[in-house]
């Protein structure tokens, strides 16, 4: 059994990638075939056509993903201090659990106001109060408004949640924030608001892309993974068994899970499209056959683990020690995997959100 060290590995911080390839599908794309001897080969994105044959399904994530980044003020008579809230989870219409930093510094009651602070009146801003802390610097805050008049008011204060890597490389480095992010990561295909964090296989894609793909009859259906800052969070047990998962809302519709039935009944094989819509499926498919699913999933792929309806993934180079390195181990073979790791390193792929993609083959029995 593996244990979190096994996952680990040296990133150069250069092969970050701080801003994305373009067009989007001029990035490059590392296709991995499993087996007693992988084969690793070289390609650009665009040539996923070629890759894969018609009657094959795409499964993609068509979640948005809002300005979840509030930056603000907590507002205490004797002192202020500027935090950074990062929304995760919302509990009800005025309501959110979200990452603060420095959370240390908060206390329930505490008042916090996003956007440029006021000394005079704080009429016009967003306001929220600090109603509980959690483990890791999570709060429960209340917003002075609700529904969608605070949907509004995060659209006006807020920032694209870009992952903290990216956002701490590009301060090293003295690169500024793109003022592209807004449109960079987003996905072609964003369309149901609520994701934290983009799917960011699916950044990839260009319209042109899509119509070379239909045209060649390979098909694709849609599912819904809000994503949750939890993907950003390390894990810090080296028992994998005791790792907890934080749970994320999604959905497969009758539509499309009828497709994917159909795709497989016919010999099509079904490519999910990132590891969320890969968890996704999978847990839609935990009585054996994939059904409609509504609900939240914390479902933790790693080795040893049975896919039931995913046939190949298409994915990113990703983190150390993360959750989603063990998912594409369970996939392609924890061998595979360090062996694909150590020649896009080598060769020079580009890592993480913006970074390049692969196309992974599991072993075929």
């Amino acid at each position: 059994m593996h244990t979190l060290a096994d996952y680990d590995f040296h990133l150069p911080e250069e092969r970050i990638a701080l801003h994305p390839a373009s067009p989007r599908d001029s990035s490059r794309l590392l296709v991995v075939r499993s087996g007693a001897t992988p084969e690793l080969s070289d390609h650009i994105f665009a040539d996923l056509v070629d890759q894969l044959s018609p009657g094959d399904l795409l499964v993609f994530n068509d979640t948005k993903v809002i300005p979840a980044r509030l930056l603000g003020t907590r507002i205490r008579e004797e002192n202020r201090i500027g935090i950074e809230a990062l929304l995760i989870k919302r509990l009800d219409e005025s309501i959110w659990e979200a990452f603060a930093k420095p959370g240390k510094r908060l206390k329930p009651g505490d008042k916090i106001v996003f956007g440029e602070v006021n000394p005079v009146c704080l009429m016009g801003h967003l306001v929220a109060e600090v109603m509980a802390k959690g483990d890791e610097g999570i709060v429960t805050l209340r917003f002075d408004r609700a529904g969608a008049f605070l949907d509004e008011a995060i659209a006006l204060v807020g920032g694209m949640p870009l992952p903290p890597y990216i956002l701490e490389a590009r301060k090293r480095l003295g690169d500024a924030n793109a003022s592209t992010d807004a449109a960079d990561y987003q996905t072609i295909f964003a369309a149901k608001d609520g994701a934290v964090a983009a799917p960011t296989a699916s950044l990839h894609f260009t319209p042109d892309l899509i119509k070379r793909l239909d045209a060649k009859g390979i098909g694709h259906v849609f599912v819904t993974l809000h994503v949750g800052a939890g993907t950003f969070l390390p894990v810090k047990v080296d028992d994998l068994d005791l790792h907890k998962m934080h749970a994320e809302w999604g959905e497969v519709s009758a539509k499309a899970a009828t497709c994917i039935r159909e795709v497989r009944a016919r010999g099509g094989r079904v490519i999910a499209v990132g590891t969320t819509a890969c968890r996704l499926i999978e847990s839609a498919a935990a009585s054996g056959t994939i059904a409609p699913f509504v609900g939240e999933t914390d479902i933790f792929i790693r080795p040893g683990y049975r896919f039931r309806t995913t046939d190949a993934l298409i994915t990113n180079f990703h983190l150390p020690k993360s959750t989603l390195l063990m998912l594409v181990s369970a996939l392609a073979g924890f061998e595979t995997m360090r062996r694909a790791y150590a020649h896009a390193i080598a060769e020079s792929y580009r890592f993480y959100s913006y970074g390049d993609g692969s196309l992974l083959f599991p072993e075929v029995p």
